[in-house]
C-alpha cells in the first residue's frame, strides 16, 4: 500500500531534483522514494550495529583499545608495513 508524504524543500534542492529526474528519466517521486529507502536502510543498520557493540562492551571481560593506541596505529598504517591492529587489553 502506498501513501502520500508532503515535504518542504528549498528552491535549490528542488532544481537539483528536477535536473536529476530529467537526466535519469525518472520521476522526482521515484528519486525521493529511493533516497529515503537508502537512508533508512543505512541508518537502521548503523543503529543496530551500535546497539550490538554497546551490548558487547557492557559484557564482563570486554576488551578495549585505548584511543591513542588506535590513532597511532592508523597514523603508521602503510609506513611500517603494519597490517594488524593493536591487541585489545
Amino acid at each position: 500500500m502506498n501513501t502520500t508524504l508532503t515535504i518542504r524543500i528549498d528552491d535549490q534542492t528542488k532544481k537539483r531534483l528536477n535536473k536529476l529526474a530529467s537526466a535519469t528519466a525518472r520521476t522526482k517521486s521515484y528519486l525521493v522514494w529511493n533516497a529515503i529507502k537508502d537512508y533508512l536502510e543505512i541508518n537502521e543498520w548503523q543503529v543496530q550495529e551500535i546497539k550490538k557493540a554497546v551490548q558487547r562492551a557492557d559484557q564482563p571481560g570486554a576488551k578495549f583499545i585505548e584511543h591513542e593506541e588506535v590513532a597511532s596505529w592508523l597514523d603508521s598504517w602503510g609506513t611500517k608495513n603494519e597490517l594488524k591492529p593493536p591487541k585489545r587489553k
